[in-house]
C-alpha cells in the first residue's frame, strides 16, 4: 500500500507541475544566407524571441522556400510559420504601404521603416489588407539606385532600355522614365543581365555584393535620396500565433513591431555600404549625383505627382490617405533628426 501511495503521489505531482513545451517557429526565406535579412535580421530576432520567452520559443530558418511572392501564401496555408514578403509582388492586395515607396522621402531606411510601422498601426491596420496574416513588422530596404550596363549621362539615356522591375510603385516609375519594364524577382537579375535580357535594374546598392551584380554591371548612378524604395512586411500565421500561450504571444510582440522594423531597416541600409565597396573593388563606375545635378532635377520632374497618384489608388480603402501621408513624412523626418 505504501508503494502504491508513493506512486500515486508522484503521478499527482507530475500532473500538477507546469508543462513548458518548446515551440519552434519555422521561418521561410528565399534569400541567400549572406543577405542582411538572413545574416542579421532573423538571427537577431530569433535571439530576442528566445530570450523573451525564456527559451520556450525558438526560431529556425528554412532556405529556398520558393518564389518570393509565394511567401504570403505559404504562411497563410500553414506551410511555414513566419516569413517576409515584398508587398508589390501581389499587386492590388497591399496598396496602402506603397506610400513609403515613392521617391523623395529620405535615404535613411531605418527612419522610413519606423515611420511605416507607426503609420500602419495608426492608419492602415483597420483597413485589414493583411487579413489572414499576423503582421509582426514592416520595413524598407536602402534607397533604390540605378545599375546599368551602359553609362548614364542624362536621364533620357534610359529611354527604351530594358529594365527589371519588381512590382509596386517602381512599375509606375518605369513608365515615367520611358523604359521597357521586365518583371522578375531579384534572384533572376544576375542571370538576366549576364545574358543581355535586361540592360539595367533599379535596386539598393547592397545587391551589388549579395546578388553579385558587381560582376555584370558597368555603371551605378546614385541619386541623393534614391529613386524609390520597397515596402516589405514580416508576418506570421495567425493560428500558430494564437496557439502560443498569452505570455509567449506578448513576449514575441514585445520584440517585434517597431523594434523589429527598425532593426530590419537599419540592417538593410548598412549593407548598402558593403555593396558599394564591392563594386569599387570590381572596377564598376560609380556616379554620385548632387541635388543640383541635371539628372537629379530631371528625375524630380518625372516623379512629380506620384503622391497624388497613390492617394487615388487607395480611394477604395477606408483610410484618410492625406493624413497618413503627412504623418509618414513627419515621423520619418523626426526620427532621422533624432539620430543625428
Amino acid at each position: 500500500m505504501k508503494i502504491i501511495k508513493a506512486i500515486s503521489c508522484t503521478c499527482a505531482l507530475l500532473l500538477s507541475a507546469p508543462v513548458f513545451a518548446e515551440t519552434t517557429l519555422r521561418v521561410a526565406t528565399w534569400l541567400p544566407a549572406s543577405s542582411s535579412q538572413n545574416d542579421v535580421v532573423w538571427p537577431t530576432w530569433a535571439g530576442w524571441v528566445e530570450e523573451a520567452t525564456d527559451g520556450r520559443v525558438k526560431v529556425e530558418l528554412e532556405y529556398s522556400s520558393g518564389h518570393p511572392k509565394s511567401m504570403f501564401g505559404l504562411v497563410e496555408d500553414g506551410v511555414a510559420d513566419v516569413s517576409f514578403g515584398v508587398n508589390g509582388y501581389l499587386p492590388g492586395r497591399f496598396k496602402l504601404p506603397a506610400v513609403v515607396e515613392i521617391p523623395g522621402e529620405t535615404a535613411d531606411p531605418e527612419a522610413l521603416s519606423v515611420a511605416l510601422w507607426r503609420v500602419y498601426k495608426q492608419h492602415f491596420e483597420p483597413a485589414q489588407e493583411f487579413e489572414g496574416l499576423k503582421v509582426l513588422g514592416m520595413f524598407v530596404h536602402g534607397p533604390g539606385q540605378l545599375m546599368t550596363t551602359f553609362e548614364v549621362n542624362q536621364l533620357s539615356d534610359l529611354q527604351n532600355k530594358k529594365m527589371r522591375t519588381g512590382g509596386g510603385v517602381v512599375n509606375d516609375l518605369a513608365k515615367r522614365l520611358d523604359v521597357v519594364p521586365v518583371f522578375a524577382p531579384v534572384t533572376k537579375v544576375y542571370e538576366m543581365m549576364q545574358q543581355g535580357v535586361i540592360d539595367g535594374v533599379f535596386l539598393p546598392a547592397q545587391e551589388l555584393k549579395y546578388s553579385r551584380l558587381s560582376e555584370v554591371v558597368t555603371d551605378v548612378t546614385l541619386f541623393p535620396s534614391g529613386m524609390y524604395t520597397t515596402a516589405f512586411t514580416i508576418f506570421m500565421n495567425p493560428y500558430v500565433f494564437e496557439d502560443l500561450s498569452e505570455e509567449d504571444r506578448q513576449a514575441i510582440l514585445s520584440v517585434s513591431g517597431e523594434k523589429l522594423s527598425a532593426l530590419a531597416g537599419r540592417a538593410w541600409g548598412n549593407s548598402d555600404l558593403a555593396g558599394l565597396e564591392d563594386a569599387r573593388g570590381m572596377g564598376v563606375r560609380i556616379k554620385e549625383l548632387s541635388e543640383d545635378d541635371p539628372i537629379t532635377q530631371s528625375f524630380a520632374e518625372k516623379v512629380d505627382g506620384m503622391y497624388e497618384a497613390w492617394v487615388e489608388t487607395v480611394a477604395d480603402r477606408p483610410v484618410d490617405a492625406q493624413a497618413a501621408l503627412q504623418d509618414l513624412k513627419r515621423i520619418a523626418a523626426e526620427y532621422e533628426s533624432g539620430k543625428n
